[in-house]
């Protein structure tokens, strides 16, 4: 109830995003589907607003409307690539960014994140702002490769790290399918937070999420 307060008290604050994002946002709450939350949505605004990247990674497309909420507040010569592998999700994506006329300024990749990671990575691709929002069970497996396609001083922010709440309970206090993911978001957290080459903040902003910063090659080598 009182995260609900909050919240009707923060929409007297919030800058309202363009129409047809609303409408999108609408549309995925009328078919159930999961999109980024409104508190999750305001620090992805200011971060790109304030730090500007020119190369933007998001794993995790669903049906594109992170990914056209970061192109409305990315820099005008900004690019950003978003990966999926769901197909209906993959057919959904497609359809938004064609139909909002956004095909030119997102680069969709279909495919498994944990393989299209590593070959981004073997390419020698580099991203100054990552936004992870895939299957929260992978977050850490896709970490080395993350770690290799964020520039230095680059951003990577991950969503859902409480996952519904459950991350905040005891083991024993879920429900036994759901353990495997609550040992690895625990485990996920636990290597961000004292990763020698991050610099990492927990938000309770929406179903959680962190923000982490790449140090420089000298700061972590004298660590």
């Amino acid at each position: 109830m009182e995260e609900e307060r909050m919240e009707v008290f923060l929409e007297l604050f919030r800058e309202e995003p363009p129409v047809y994002i609303q409408r999108l946002e609408q549309e995925a709450r009328e078919h159930e589907v999961p999109v980024i939350r409104r508190g999750t949505r305001d620090v992805l605004r200011y971060l790109l607003r304030t730090k500007k990247p020119e190369r933007i990674l998001e794993v995790g497309t669903a049906v594109g409307y992170s990914a056209l909420f970061m192109m409305e507040n990315m820099p005008e010569n900004a690019e950003i690539t978003t990966v999926e592998k769901v197909e209906m999700r993959l057919a959904d994506a497609r359809h938004n960014f064609k139909r909002y006329d956004k095909e030119g300024r997102i680069c969709l990749i279909e495919g498994d994140a944990a393989k299209v990671l590593h070959d981004l990575s073997e390419q020698g691709k580099q991203y100054d702002f990552i936004f992870m929002d895939a299957a929260k069970g992978q977050y850490l497996n896709f970490l080395p490769d993350v770690m290799k396609l964020l520039v230095n001083n680059g951003t990577l922010v991950s969503d859902n790290i409480f996952h519904e709440g459950d991350v905040l309970q005891s083991r024993y206090a879920v429900t036994r399918r759901d353990r495997t993911i609550h040992e690895r978001m625990r485990e996920y957290l636990e290597v961000l937070t004292h990763h020698r080459e991050l610099e990492t903040i927990c938000l309770p902003v929406g179903d959680g999420i962190t923000i982490s910063t790449k140090k420089e090659v000298a700061q972590y080598e004298k660590a």
